[in-house]
């Protein structure tokens, strides 16, 4: 197994684990149980360690298909800026759910303080995770791109 191997593996579980997340944590918020806030937490610290992976993992694999056909060194650059800050945001959010998760055991008067902190951060790691989700699908499925034209067999298959 490859990086490239490796980051397709593993760089879908921080997107998907944090909006998840983001809807358990407010389905915890809306009925006010603390064990669904919980479950978000403990997402949110798991979606930040799999960041960590896939950013490690993300150097490799561009090496590896930077310089194929149709894809370029443009692409993965923006799709790599996007990544590093939705790492730093899932650090964050890791960090900071942890620090929910504490709260709540403990049961702590600032849990419900740190709950909603936890979500205005986990808005801005789904706005992220959306954008790097859609930036690294574009690296090698050309026909999501914003700029992208019909193959030659799609124009003849279209004519007929």
């Amino acid at each position: 197994m490859n990086d490239a191997h490796l980051h397709l593996l593993f760089n879908h579980i921080p997107i998907i684990g944090t909006i998840f997340g983001f809807g358990i944590l407010i389905a915890g918020i809306v009925f006010k149980n603390n064990a669904v806030k919980n479950v978000s937490y403990i997402l949110f610290v798991v979606a930040a360690f799999f960041a960590a992976i896939s950013m490690t993992t993300g150097e490799g694999a561009e090496e590896l298909v930077e310089d194929m056909p149709s894809i370029g060194k443009s692409i993965i650059h923006e799709h790599e800026e996007l990544a590093e800050k939705l790492a730093i945001v899932l650090y964050i959010l890791g960090t900071v759910s942890l620090f929910g998760l504490y709260a709540n055991v403990k049961n702590h008067s600032k849990a419900k303080l740190v709950s909603f902190l936890v979500l205005v951060i986990a808005v801005i790691g789904v706005i992220l995770a959306k954008s790097v989700g859609t930036s690294g699908g574009e690296i090698r499925h050309t026909e999501i791109r914003a700029n992208a034209t019909p193959t030659q067999s799609t124009e003849t298959e279209d004519k007929e």
